[in-house]
C-alpha cells in the first residue's frame, strides 16, 4: 500500500513540475516525402502520377527484372543484385526529366516576368496580367496559366486562383514571383514595375551562371555514372557463364557483390555530393 502511495505522489509531483514548462511548439508546414514526391512529378510534367504510383512501378519494375535476370543467369544471388539496381529506375527517369523541365523552365522565367510588367505598366489589372500569360507568354506555361483564368473566372478569388496555379507549377521560381503579386495585390504599392524588372534581371543573371556551372559540371556526372556502370556491366557478361553465375552463390560471392555494391554507392553519392549545385527549394509553399 505505501508503495502505490509514494508512486501516486511521485506521479502527482511530476505532473506539477510539468505543467510549470511551455511545450516547444513543432514546425509547421513541415515538407514530407509524400509532398516531395509529388512537386517532382509535377516538375517532371506528370502530375496525376501519385507518389504511391510511382513506387507501384519501382516494385513492379525490380520484380520483372529478378524474374527476367533469374531466367537468363540461374542465380538468384546476381539476379536480386540486378533487381536492387533496377527498381529505382523510375525514380531515376522522374528526376532527369524533372531536371530537363526546370532547365528548360529556368530560360523562359524571365520572359514571365517581362510580359507581367509590361500589362502592369498598359494599365491591366493583376488577375488580367497573370491571365493573359495564356496566350502571350511562354508555350511551356501556358497551359497552366490558362487554368488560372479559368478559375479566376469561375470563382473571381485571385488569392485562390493563385494557391491553385502555385501548385500546378511546383516551382520556387514561380513561388517567389505569385508571392510578390498576391503581397501586391493586399497590400497596394507602386513599386510592382520596379520589383518585377529587378526580378527579371536577377533571374537571367541566375539562369546563366547556373548554365555556365552545369556545363562544366556534366563531365564529373558522368563519369560517376561510367565509374559505377563499369563492373555491373562486366558481372552481367559474366553472369552468362553458368559455372561463373553460381560462383557467386556461395557465402563469399555474396560477401563480393554486396561490398562492391556499398562501395560503388558510397563513392557515387559521394561524387555527385562534391560538384552537387545548391538546389533551390520550395521556402514560400
Amino acid at each position: 500500500m505505501g508503495v502505490v502511495v509514494g508512486l501516486l505522489l511521485g506521479a502527482g509531483l511530476f505532473c506539477v513540475w510539468w505543467s510549470f514548462w511551455t511545450p516547444t511548439p513543432r514546425p509547421a508546414g513541415r515538407v514530407t516525402w509524400q509532398l516531395r514526391t509529388r512537386d517532382l512529378l509535377t516538375q517532371a510534367g506528370a502530375p496525376s502520377v501519385t507518389p504511391a504510383m510511382l513506387v507501384g512501378a519501382c516494385v513492379a519494375l525490380g520484380v520483372v527484372t529478378l524474374l527476367v535476370a533469374l531466367a537468363l543467369t540461374r542465380s538468384p544471388v546476381i539476379a536480386a543484385c540486378f533487381a536492387v539496381l533496377a527498381a529505382p529506375g523510375p525514380v531515376v527517369l522522374v528526376r532527369a526529366r524533372a531536371r530537363r523541365r526546370r532547365r528548360a523552365l529556368r530560360e523562359v522565367w524571365p520572359e514571365v516576368v517581362d510580359h507581367l510588367a509590361s500589362g502592369v505598366r498598359a494599365g491591366l489589372s493583376l488577375p488580367e496580367a497573370v491571365a493573359q500569360l495564356a496566350h502571350r507568354g511562354p508555350v511551356e506555361l501556358r497551359e497552366p496559366f490558362g487554368r488560372f483564368a479559368h478559375d479566376y473566372r469561375a470563382g473571381g478569388r485571385f488569392g485562390d486562383s493563385l494557391d491553385a496555379l502555385k501548385e500546378r507549377l511546383a516551382d520556387p521560381v514561380a513561388d517567389r514571383i505569385i508571392e510578390a503579386l498576391r503581397l501586391t495585390q493586399e497590400v497596394g504599392g507602386q513599386d510592382l514595375g520596379r520589383l518585377l524588372r529587378t526580378l527579371s534581371g536577377f533571374l537571367r543573371e541566375d539562369a546563366a551562371t547556373r548554365g555556365e556551372l552545369e556545363a562544366r559540371q556534366s563531365w564529373t556526372v558522368n563519369g560517376a555514372r561510367v565509374a559505377v556502370a563499369g563492373p555491373w556491366v562486366v558481372l552481367a557478361l559474366l553472369s552468362t557463364r553458368p559455372e561463373t553465375a553460381s560462383a557467386y552463390d556461395s557465402p563469399a560471392g555474396i560477401t563480393v557483390l554486396v561490398t562492391g555494391g556499398l562501395c560503388a554507392l558510397v563513392a557515387y553519392r559521394a561524387m555527385l555530393r562534391i560538384g552537387r549545385l545548391p538546389a533551390e527549394r520550395r521556402v514560400l509553399r
